[in-house]
């Protein structure tokens, strides 16, 4: 999977994430629903690429005006985004970005990829690791020792890092709490998600526009994993069979955003899953992943600025119709805090061009943008896990995702990595800062389902309340070699490893 986040994913200090929504200019004024307007027109011949144009104001004269220009430049809108001023394009004219920037009414406007559209990345670190038959029978005959456990629960080392089996023993979570998971799709005839899946707010939003036919937001096929692991991980129900969910009472529903050809996020994709989350009342989602191509976003290059205008937009209409959205920070172990990283993976959607990128001024969407939840990952031992990205001021909170190299747990399968839902009614392990955003998501469910009223920002901030923060480590010398592979700046309170410190799922529900 190209930017899955076992990709790498990045965050903000609150002053960053300030300058961030001053520089956009933008906020989205109406919380109503968005609105969206599919065109009919039929797309042009030739070697397309897609664009977001953003227009300067919502109302009908300017949209209008827009719409004409995008005409008269050669595109063909794919859909409108009324309320959000995001109108997405198709057009085989090289010149079509520069042209529409001019145009009366836009503020800004680029193209979403590198390389032509043909026939339509996460944040997991390495490949998937399927539990056997075999397996499954040793891991079992442990957690028949526990009693009310799930069979494959003695192999969830993360569920008791975070009392999250003995949370559920106490408030499980509320069935009036949906969990959107942002990905490449859910298996929901799985037999762990099944009893706990919303299909009535699940979607296929590749392209920009959402479809809603039943088991459009299934995946692919079964390497396309990734969203059926992190499903399990927020809401697997405790139904005698596999394993459980941080949240195994509140429902979970998938919008899928992956393109079929490339397994890329493409910002069209991502901007209608956070209208169509917010419009179907979702109250939290888990966005594992960064929006491709570009693993950061620079705002001197009108393309990227472009796409960080766009999908801030779609996530603040989302903030301001209720709903939470938490993102993993990344697998590239980068210090976001710092005034330099190079990034020699993007563009990720054709040859990538090594750069040096200020994070002040470069930004990873939509885990930087304004109000998002950054998480990083930890391991067994509540050490930040080795490939996690970091930093003093951008890591929000840090949960579970595994360590497979320094953390081993002492469990059956001695698997550092997490165990969940596989498609096609399998179990496999994975580990990244992908695995820890819905264990995080996970959490906050269990404290909207206690705390029903709470807006986005009070979820928030009721997150780094219930968070255990272990402190900046003496030493972060993981492979012995004498060197320290990360150093953590803060304090005790609040530092770069952990943020406000790692999710605690007992603590929520007290």
């Amino acid at each position: 999977m190209a930017h899955l986040r076992s990709r790498r994913r990045l965050a903000l200090a609150v002053p960053v994430v300030l300058s961030l929504t001053a520089s956009l200019g933008f906020l989205p004024v109406a919380a109503s629903a968005a609105e969206p307007t599919v065109s009919a027109a039929p797309a042009a011949d030739g070697p397309n690429l897609a664009y977001v144009v953003n227009t300067k104001s919502t109302d009908r004269h300017t949209i209008g005006a827009v719409t004409k220009a995008i005409s008269k430049a050669g595109g063909t809108v794919v859909i409108t985004y009324r309320k959000l001023g995001v109108i997405v394009v198709h057009s085989a004219n090289p010149s079509f970005g520069a042209q529409i920037r001019a145009a009366h009414g836009v503020r800004s406007a680029g193209a979403t990829r590198t390389t032509p559209l043909v026939a339509a990345g996460t944040t997991d670190e390495g490949a998937a690791d399927y539990l056997t038959a075999a397996e499954a029978a040793k891991v079992e005959a442990a957690s028949a020792k526990t009693p009310d456990s799930e069979p494959l629960e003695a192999d969830q080392w993360d569920l008791r890092s975070i009392g999250a089996d003995k949370a559920a023993k106490i408030n499980p979570g509320s069935r009036n709490v949906t969990v959107a998971v942002i990905d490449t799709g859910v298996d929901d005839t799985h037999p762990d998600l099944a009893p706990n899946f919303s299909a009535a707010q699940s979607a296929n939003c590749v392209g920009g526009v959402a479809d809603t036919s039943p088991g459009a937001w299934r995946p692919y096929k079964a390497e396309d994993y990734h969203g059926t692991h992190v499903a399990g991980e927020i809401a697997a129900a405790r139904n005698g069979i596999g394993v459980a969910g941080v949240a195994p009472g509140v429902k979970v529903s998938g919008i899928k955003v992956s393109d079929p050809n490339n397994g890329l996020f493409y910002p069209e994709s991502v901007v209608c899953a956070f209208v169509f989350a917010a419009d179907h009342g979702v109250e939290i989602t888990n966005n594992s992943y960064y929006v491709d191509p570009w693993l950061y976003n620079c705002m001197d290059d009108p393309d990227q600025r472009a796409i960080v205008d766009a999908v801030n937009r779609a996530q603040l209409y989302a903030q301001k119709k209720g709903t939470l959205n938490l993102a993993s920070a990344g697998n590239s172990s980068h210090d976001l805090a710092s005034d330099a990283i190079v990034d020699d993976t993007s563009p990720d959607d054709s040859p990538p061009v090594p750069r040096t990128i200020d994070p002040h001024e470069c930004f990873d969407v939509p885990t930087m943008l304004p109000g998002v939840v950054t998480v990083s990952a930890t391991g067994v031992d509540n050490v930040k896990s080795y490939y996690s990205t970091y930093g003093d001021g951008v890591i929000d909170i840090a949960a579970p995702g595994g360590d497979r190299k320094y953390q081993i747990p002492d469990t059956p399968s001695k698997n550092g990595r997490i165990l969940s839902t596989m498609p096609n009614g399998e179990y496999g392990f994975l580990q990244g800062t992908s695995m820890a955003s819905p264990h995080a998501a996970g959490v906050a469910a269990l404290l909207k389902s206690k705390h029903p009223w709470a807006t986005p920002a009070q979820l928030q901030a009721l997150l780094k309340v219930q968070a255990n923060n272990p402190g900046c480590p003496v030493s972060y010398d993981q492979d012995g070699d004498g060197t320290q592979d990360a150093v953590c700046e803060g304090g005790k309170r609040v530092n770069g490893f952990f943020g406000f410190g790692i999710v605690d799922a007992l603590r929520a529900v007290k």
